[in-house]
């Protein structure tokens, strides 16, 4: 009896008012009014009301990175066959000898002073088609050649010639060596270690410094300016 009076003393109280009930801070507030129940979204700072959070895709574009290279032309085959297809049958014959390339054969006057004498035997003190000796062949040379006097005898051009070391040599020095006590043969250098001279054996031909027989007999370059004509 008791309860049943409070309770209708409640429902006296609290007939035709508005009852609000307070959520706790984590859960959306809820208003009673009326008997309906408004969803109200959680304001935290006045005039600004927070949204559920909304994942955007943002496309991420990734540019690569390209290195670039300072291009450089290189000679074609098609380049090369020129050149070489330009070439004579006197650069090739000499390339051959002297184990080079081709082009490197680009001294025409000197090759064709040497096919010229090709072969020419050796005579001691002989200076024409019948027979030359070494130091006739490399004044003839040098002359033609290269415009340069020089005297006679090969050890007359050693005296008067800027020496140079062998592995210093340059095309149209001249070769010394010692074949029968002191300066007794010379002959023009060429190029790749190869020179030319008047053999006693085989006349005017081409052999290499590092041949067995010329290495050991070998002196010193010399090298003849116009400076040694004077």
């Amino acid at each position: 009896m008791k309860n049943l009076f409070f309770v209708s003393v409640a429902i006296g109280i609290f007939s035709g008012t508005s009852l609000s009930v307070k959520a706790q801070a984590s859960v959306n507030n809820l208003r009673v009014v009326d008997g309906a129940i408004e969803r109200k979204s959680p304001a935290f700072v006045e005039g600004i009301e927070i949204k559920p959070e909304t994942t955007v895709s943002v496309p991420v574009i990734i540019t690569p990175v390209v290195k670039t290279r300072t291009s450089v032309k290189k000679a074609t085959p098609k380049d090369i066959s020129s050149n070489i297809e330009s070439c004579s049958a006197l650069q090739f014959k000499y390339a051959q000898i002297m184990n080079m390339e081709v082009e490197a054969v680009s001294n025409l006057a000197l090759f064709n002073f040497l096919e010229d004498w090709w072969g020419t035997h050796y005579r001691y003190g002989g200076t024409g088609r019948g027979g030359i000796d070494c130091s006739a062949l490399t004044g003839a040379l040098l002359s033609k050649v290269y415009g340069l006097s020089t005297p006679r005898t090969a050890r007359a051009q050693y005296e008067v010639a800027e020496k140079i070391k062998k592995e210093d040599l340059k095309e149209g020095d001249l070769v010394f060596f010692n074949t029968r006590g002191g300066v007794s043969h010379v002959g023009v250098y060429l190029a790749n270690g190869y020179f030319t001279h008047a053999s006693t054996k085989n006349g005017v031909t081409i052999n290499h410094l590092d041949e067995s027989y010329y290495a050991t007999k070998f002196i010193i370059g010399g090298r003849i300016t116009p400076v040694c004509n004077q």
